[in-house]
């Protein structure tokens, strides 16, 4: 099985994301590793959606 093709940025983020070694994060399988950055994805889209809510005044 070939190695996930992840940049060294991506690969950083997930690793803390995930709280594992860099070394663990390389040999995860391949399907587990895409439902993580899914995963991380998603979080990261909840926290900025988050932000902008709070960015805006509501407006009635």
């Amino acid at each position: 099985m070939r190695r996930m093709p992840l940049s060294a940025e991506t690969a950083q983020k997930l690793a803390q994301h995930l709280k594992v070694p860099l070394e663990h994060l390389m040999h995860m399988p391949q399907h587990i590793l895409l439902q993580k950055l899914a995963d991380m994805a998603k979080a990261e889209a909840a926290a900025n959606g988050e932000e902008a809510a709070k960015e805006q005044p509501n407006e009635k």
